[in-house]
């Protein structure tokens, strides 16, 4: 039975339309990822609830944990079930959980009402980017993909300016909570009257444009995880963005405390030099998916992004072992050209990714980003855990040594994936083949 909010398009979108409905899952994703930043409040929370950091850290940890479960599950519910029969309630439910993280009032209460928030969320995200997958043919789909990273780094910009522009006024880390609960709900209801699904028969089509099918799937063979897990280029991507991600939430969770500890700035200054690194990271992202969709090649962006990515953090590491030769402006273009070169990788990556397991069978699109949102939390948790443990005994110096170590890791893993190394002159719809492959 169709649920009623449910909108299913029997034909591909073109145009307009289909850049609306890509604009409402990025939206969809800005709003869950703003819905588990919290950093603003934490200096707030942490005297109020009587909590240290450690205590902070591991309940962190285990939301993460729990939405890494989640995503898993929810990965192939989304190819069951369908996208917006799971987006839309799960939506309007993380904007209640918002308004419930008001009223918490110990550690352990703030435990399970993180939990459950992460477990809602992580089924949310692992809705949105089969959403993107759907409704961006290969011709875009870095780019896409590149708008849909700005939910999760887009959310950090969020939740500091609503913080910045209203904390100073209602002086609580209640109030935030509740304006992020209303922001959310507002937004979910837009989301739950505009977005849309593509039809079973559609989501098992892989499409290179809007009018060339470039392969469809055996829908009279049921599709399984199973012939996900069975591929070693599955496992090379999933291996291989797992030790990517070790640097990527080292700075993402650590950045400021890192700057401020190692080179004596203010948290001001700490966040501007962040914010440097995050404002290019935006801005390559899309860019670089432009060019890697013009260019229809994955590989080499992803190998060019990694090295320059190991160059810049080998000057970092130099400067965290050296701070009384480091200058604010230093840390500042040092940043910014880090997070430059990890989004000319993980844009193009993304792409290859969702190809590459398109290729195995296009109806398993959520089962295989649902892998990957729970390789994003347990790594997560796994940095939250261990980092503090080799810092204190090396320092942010040996612990970005080990972030680099993994990052080259994920250069090697490159090697694994499908995907041409150099462009490959355009054929005529008539004899066109899959683009993933080599």
């Amino acid at each position: 039975m169709k649920l009623s909010y449910v909108r299913e398009l029997d034909e591909y979108p073109t145009g307009r339309r289909r850049t609306f409905l890509l604009g409402m899952a990025v939206l969809a994703s800005l709003i869950i990822n703003y819905e588990a930043a919290i950093a603003p409040v934490v200096p707030l929370l942490l005297p109020d609830l009587g909590m240290t950091l450690p205590t902070y850290g591991a309940i962190s940890a285990a939301s993460a944990l729990s939405g890494a479960i989640a995503g898993i599950i929810a990965g192939r519910w989304t190819d069951k079930v369908g996208r917006v029969r799971l987006l839309v309630p799960t939506m309007l439910i993380t904007s209640l959980l918002c308004f419930a993280m008001a009223f918490v009032d110990s550690p352990g209460q703030l435990l399970a009402t993180r939990i459950v928030l992460s477990f809602v969320d992580g089924i949310a995200v692992a809705a949105t980017a089969p959403l993107v997958r759907d409704f961006s043919p290969r011709m875009g789909r870095a780019t896409a993909f590149g708008f849909w990273t700005w939910g999760p780094v887009g959310a950090n910009f969020l939740s500091a300016a609503i913080a910045g522009a209203t904390l100073a006024y209602f002086g609580t880390w209640q109030s935030q909570f509740i304006i992020m609960g209303t922001l959310s709900l507002v937004i979910s209801i837009v989301i739950a009257f505009n977005i849309a699904e593509l039809s079973p028969a559609l989501q098992a089509t892989i499409r290179q444009t809007e009018q060339h099918a470039v392969g469809e799937a055996d829908v009279a063979r049921p599709a399984r995880m199973s012939d996900l897990l069975r591929s070693p280029v599955v496992w090379a991507h999933l291996l291989g963005i797992s030790s990517w991600l070790v640097l990527y939430i080292t700075l993402l969770v650590f950045g400021q405390t890192m700057l401020v500890a190692t080179f004596g700035v203010t948290p001001a200054e700490a966040s501007q030099i962040m914010m440097a690194f995050w404002i290019l990271d935006l801005v390559m992202l899309i860019v670089i998916g432009r060019i890697s969709d013009r260019l229809q090649l994955r590989k080499p962006f992803a190998v060019a992004g990694t090295a320059l990515g190991l160059l810049v953090l080998a000057v970092l590491i130099w400067m965290t072992a050296n701070p009384q030769s480091t200058s604010v402006p230093a840390l500042m273009i040092t940043g910014s050209l880090l997070g430059g070169a990890l989004a000319m990788a993980y844009a193009p990556w993304m792409a290859n990714y969702s190809e590459n397991a398109e290729d195995i069978d296009p109806r398993l699109q959520g089962t295989a980003w649902g892998l990957f949102s729970f390789a994003t939390k347990i790594i997560a948790v796994g940095v939250l855990l261990v980092s503090p443990h080799v810092v204190a005994a090396v320092g942010w110096d040996g612990w970005l040594v080990v972030t680099m170590v993994c990052l080259a890791a994920f250069g090697i893993a490159i090697v694994f994936f499908k995907g041409p190394w150099r462009r490959i002159p355009a054929t005529t719809p008539a004899t066109a083949t899959p683009v993933a492959g080599d």
